[in-house]
């Protein structure tokens, strides 16, 4: 496992983020930081997403930045010039996939099926994005696509929330898990950043209880 998925285990819960301002980028990098979940998933579907990776790796040095929703080889160049340091994309799209392992930047594609999984294992990934992750199951269908794929490890992504987030972090097969609960995006408009800090403080607490606990 890469350096960047150990940090992804480490951090467990990847706030996905979606900033319309790069303005807004660095309060919230701190906010994410200071609020014991150091990591951020860019969307890559805001004009702002590239400029705001960029301030993020200059001004948040502790902060694990990534570019999210990345559908093409040239969105994958425009996150690398940004400073990601790693890809995620909502689906599996091999050329895209073979695009980032041939650059040697991490990359966790969306899978939703066996054949998903089965294409990325090919390609020599061990750990996979599950999206939409509630619509399609959650935590059961994953379990039950990981039987054949004792290897693969999943980050699910979608419809992860406060409610529910135990659930997935307790299961051995979650690297960790995706949400944007704490991070959502009137409150980044807003500038409640401080607001920000204490939902990622308390989600922190809960994935520290969860381990705990074992």
């Amino acid at each position: 496992m890469n350096e960047v998925l150990k940090r992804f285990e480490e951090i467990g819960i990847i706030p996905v983020v979606v900033l319309d301002d790069a303005k807004d980028a660095v309060p919230l990098g701190k906010a994410l930081v200071n609020g014991g979940l150091p990591a951020a998933e860019v969307t890559f579907r805001t004009a702002a997403a590239k400029e705001s990776i960029a301030a993020m790796r200059k001004e948040c040095p502790e902060l694990l930045v990534g570019a999210g929703t990345v559908l093409t080889p040239a969105m994958v160049d425009d996150a690398i010039e940004a400073g990601a340091q790693f890809i995620v994309s909502p689906g599996f799209d091999k050329e895209v996939t073979e695009y980032c392992i041939e650059k040697g930047i991490p990359v966790t594609p969306g899978c939703a099926t066996p054949a998903d999984v089965q294409a990325c294992y090919r390609l020599g990934l061990n750990v996979v994005k599950f999206f939409p992750a509630e619509p399609y199951g959650g935590l059961k269908t994953i379990k039950a696509i990981a039987a054949p794929y004792n290897m693969m490890k999943f980050m699910p992504t979608g419809g992860i929330s406060e409610k529910n987030m135990e659930d997935y972090l307790k299961d051995d097969v979650i690297l960790c898990i995706g949400g944007s609960w704490m991070v959502k995006k009137d409150m980044i408009t807003n500038g409640e950043f401080d607001k920000i800090e204490e939902l990622c403080r308390k989600a922190a607490t809960k994935r520290d209880e969860v381990r705990k606990n074992g």
